[in-house]
């Protein structure tokens, strides 16, 4: 049974990229919401060292839940940028159920138009393409000892400081890559 998962899981995973290949390609505004499990927020969170003094910005927010969990765990700052509006507009409502809408904010924003040079932790589960678009963003930006967790795709011409695997369903574990600006 555990070889047919696996076999399944396999041309699934071809099956997908192949697809994705005859895709067009990426702008800020066709990246899909694929919402992170808690499971996975919490490592990214871990990873990135999050303490009291730091800023988090999530790029592609979606429904806010990263910028949402940090403030709830660490107390900090997060802002989060999302193109969607209606997702912005989800994710300002469930800040203010959660108690938290004093320390964060979200923007309805292009994330390769924001200027990240508050942040000292930056989320993103982007695709690929828009990962490389971003890199330069983050270079120009972002401050010496800032922190960039990805999660399942690589900022492209960056070597991890960290690379590790969160378990997460039959067809796909987690890959969350850690990032200090030097």
């Amino acid at each position: 049974m555990k070889r047919k998962r696996h076999l399944l899981a396999g041309l699934l995973s071809a099956a997908m990229l192949s697809a994705c290949s005859a895709l067009p390609r990426w702008t800020a505004g066709d990246v899909p919401f694929v919402p992170t499990p808690p499971e996975v927020i919490e490592r990214m969170l871990e990873m990135a060292r999050v303490g009291s003094n730091d800023v988090v910005y999530d790029l592609g927010s979606g429904d806010g839940r990263i910028v949402i969990r940090a403030a709830q765990k660490y107390g900090v700052r997060g802002v989060g940028v999302e193109i969607d509006p209606d997702l912005v507009t989800k994710a300002r409502g469930e800040a203010a159920r959660q108690g938290v809408g004093h320390l964060v904010e979200f923007h309805t924003a292009d994330a390769l138009a924001v200027d990240l040079s508050p942040a000292t932790v930056v989320t993103l589960y982007m695709l690929p393409e828009f990962n490389t678009k971003l890199r330069p963003v983050l270079e120009r930006d972002l401050k010496p000892g800032s922190r960039v967790v990805a999660h399942d795709f690589a900022v492209d011409g960056w070597i991890a400081d960290r690379v590790e695997v969160v378990k997460g369903g039959l067809f796909h574990d987690h890959r969350l890559f850690l990032f200090e600006i030097r």
